[in-house]
């Protein structure tokens, strides 16, 4: 796959989702200048990706052609694996995390967020038998970064 550039990318996404979509629609939508908006789109007709043609004399539409749905379709195809690996690497160091605090004899925990990665560790507790409590207790569990931690009688453990 040919490098693309994230405003690339967000360009041929908003073009993929309103084809009439106009240049200064773009530039509110993205965050960029309207002429910055005007080169990238440039670079994305001269490499292949995007056609336009005249709806009238001063509207444009712009299309994906197959290339440009091809780069398209195969960067978000990339990000849903890197998503996925993220969440097997959350998944990994969750399911150590259980596993050592079961194995010191913990039962329940507390869990002290509300954001992805602590949705992993809560779904990881259940599968594991360790039930959630909703106060705080002997073990809390919480994230910093990619890692977990545990507090166990006081003592903090981090995940590797």
């Amino acid at each position: 796959m040919d490098d693309i550039k994230q405003h690339e990318y967000a360009l041929l996404n908003e073009i993929a989702s309103d084809s009439k979509v106009t240049q200064s629609n773009l530039s509110d939508r993205l965050g960029i200048a309207v002429g910055s908006v005007n080169w990238y789109i440039k670079r994305l007709i001269h490499r292949g990706w995007v056609k336009v043609s005249r709806l009238d004399r001063t509207r444009l539409q712009y299309d994906l052609t197959s290339e440009g749905m091809s780069v398209f379709t195969q960067r978000a195809v990339l990000y849903a694996k890197d998503s996925l690996k993220v969440y097997g690497e959350y998944r990994r160091k969750a399911r150590e995390l259980i596993a050592d605090l079961k194995s010191r004899g913990v039962e329940s925990v507390y869990i002290d967020g509300d954001d992805e990665a602590m949705d992993i560790l809560r779904l990881t507790c259940i599968e594991a038998g360790l039930s959630i409590s909703a106060k705080p207790q002997r073990g809390t569990l919480s994230s910093i970064g990619a890692d977990f931690r545990a507090l166990v009688n006081s003592r903090i453990d981090k995940t590797k």
